[in-house]
């Protein structure tokens, strides 16, 4: 089995959204300023799509099966968090014509883990893994530092996976007024 990572494309928009939309869950709808399904997926679409968001398609990295899009990485920096953040919220404040607040996600000085998901077709074959992997080698290429992610209280099979891979518990974190543990790795320079 002959797993590529490589950057997206925006044609991969189809096939790595309803992966997003299924790890992050209700955060979608933060994301979007959508509350329905297809709603939310159209929006992703065109999210992902453009360049100037987390979730855009230069921030994103597919691990590709035989041509099909068998999981999906969505990586940025603490210091690219912030003007990405403040794009959508000024897109999601024009649509709503209201002001909308995006949850911080990452801490100062680290590189952020936002999504990682593995197409349910491939699962249990180290791709999610991989993924992680390849997001410690991007941080390693670009002089080492902190790497984070925040996975949900309750999921016990992705917090002993990120605690085998060397991720530690540094603190609690809400997102969308739900909790969330936040986990680091340091990641030393090659």
């Amino acid at each position: 089995m002959e797993i590529l990572i490589r950057k997206a494309y925006k044609e991969d928009a189809a096939q790595a959204i309803p992966l997003i939309m299924e790890a992050i869950g209700d955060i979608s709808m933060q994301m979007t300023g959508e509350t329905e399904e297809v709603a939310i997926t159209k929006e992703f679409i065109h999210l992902f799509t453009r360049t100037d968001n987390r979730h855009s398609y230069l921030n994103t990295y597919i691990a590709e099966l035989n041509g099909h899009v068998a999981g999906v990485l969505v990586f940025y920096n603490s210091e690219q968090a912030i003007s990405l953040d403040a794009n959508l919220e000024a897109y999601l404040s024009n649509k709503k014509g209201a002001a909308v607040t995006i949850d911080p996600e990452t801490a100062p000085g680290e590189w952020y883990i936002d999504t990682v998901v593995v197409n349910p077709a491939y699962r249990g074959h180290g791709i999610g893994t991989k993924l992680l992997s390849y997001a410690e080698n991007l941080v390693k290429s670009s002089g080492g530092g902190k790497l984070a992610l925040n996975v949900e209280m309750e999921k016990d099979a992705a917090i002993r996976l990120y605690n085998r891979l060397g991720f530690v518990t540094l603190c609690p974190w809400t997102i969308i007024g739900e909790p969330f543990h936040h986990m680091v790795k340091t990641v030393v320079a090659n």
